[in-house]
């Protein structure tokens, strides 16, 4: 699918969506991505930071620090990695990142109101590390980062993004963490979420635009081909919103990218997990670092993820974060011209 021509801005100015069979509007709809199947963190409700505690001990043991200062574990500088760094991105000493601060524990914004943090911003910062440039975080909103990578505004996503066809055609990716998708409930439910007959008739909030989107439509499909009721979707103008409607009995089920629903898991006693899925479904897809297609950036990018991997700092960002589980043994670089064959080897 062609991306729109304009650009929008960074308040992410929504657009009136087409009518989809079974869903319910609610509040303001941030735009559509052109791309779509996405895996937006920003787009699915993920708790707030803004409570101003900045250490959270949670149930798995995990102390989750979203203050502004994260003393961030940091990595040696790999002087021949930073050797093959494409020139027009090495030259002013910095790797512009995207990030959309929308998701606890991915990339969300700290006590402070103003400072991104999370994993995936910990993540990127290893590999500026390996690559001796200097980490140039910029929030943007999800329906942003395709036309500002593009036009060479970010250099690199880090930001949950899955890799997929529509996407391949135009970036290339490094791979760095397994991308899922979680459903939760409120904890006296017993909803067990395998597929799409698990949601028949249900209230599911989700993000537009996301892959969490694409599947509940494929799966209202196959339930609406069975004769058989299709979940209704909702969409909240922001996380407090959907987060409150589950909480509240007005939504059934919220799906969210998996990392956040343990985080809520965890941290309230509310809720829990009651389904988990592939990102790809029904294929299998991994979330990686996402550069402009052909610009030389994400073969380098794999090589300073493998030597992360390799000198255990990867591990300990992901177990900082609660996300060892996630954890891949190895980068790969995804581009159009290989994917067919990683998603053939179930590698992607």
């Amino acid at each position: 699918m062609a991306l729109s021509t304009f650009r929008r801005n960074r308040s992410g100015r929504p657009r009136t969506l087409a009518a989809l069979p079974a869903v319910v509007l609610l509040g303001t709809l941030s735009g559509t991505l052109a791309l779509t199947g996405c895996s937006d963190p920003g787009a699915a409700a993920s708790g707030s930071a803004s409570s101003k505690t900045s250490a959270t001990a949670a149930r798995n043991g995990v102390v989750y620090n979203t203050s502004p200062d994260q003393q961030r574990i940091r990595a040696e500088k790999d002087a021949a990695l930073a050797a093959k760094v494409p020139e027009l991105i090495g030259k002013d000493g910095k790797l512009t990142v995207a990030t959309t601060a929308g998701s606890i524990p991915l990339s969300f914004h700290a006590t402070d109101d103003k400072t991104p943090i999370g994993s995936e911003l910990d993540i990127a910062q290893l590999v500026a590390d390996k690559l001796g440039l200097e980490l140039d975080v910029q929030v943007t909103s999800w329906e942003n980062w395709p036309l500002k990578t593009q036009s060479g505004d970010f250099e690199a996503v880090f930001s949950n993004v899955g890799i997929n066809a529509a996407r391949v055609k135009l970036f290339d990716f490094a791979s760095y963490r397994a991308a899922y998708m979680g459903f939760e409930a409120k904890k006296s439910s017993s909803y067990d979420i395998k597929g799409a007959d698990d949601i028949s008739g249900l209230k599911i909030s989700v993000g537009s635009g996301t892959n969490q989107e694409k599947i509940l439509l494929a799966w209202n499909k196959e339930l609406e081909g069975k004769g058989k009721a299709p979940a209704v979707l909702q969409y909240y103008s922001s996380d407090a919103d959907t987060i409150l409607a589950l909480s509240s009995g007005r939504t059934d089920l919220n799906i969210a990218p998996y990392p956040s629903t343990v985080y809520r898991e965890n941290t309230r006693d509310d809720l829990k997990i009651v389904g988990k899925v592939n990102a790809g479904w029904p294929s299998e897809t991994l979330v990686a670092a996402t550069s402009l297609k052909g610009n030389g950036l994400a073969p380098v990018i794999t090589e300073a993820l493998n030597s992360a991997i390799k000198d255990g700092s990867y591990g300990k960002v992901l177990e900082r974060w609660g996300l060892s589980e996630e954890a891949l043994p190895e980068s790969k670089t995804v581009t159009e011209a290989n994917f067919g064959i990683t998603q053939a080897g179930k590698t992607q």
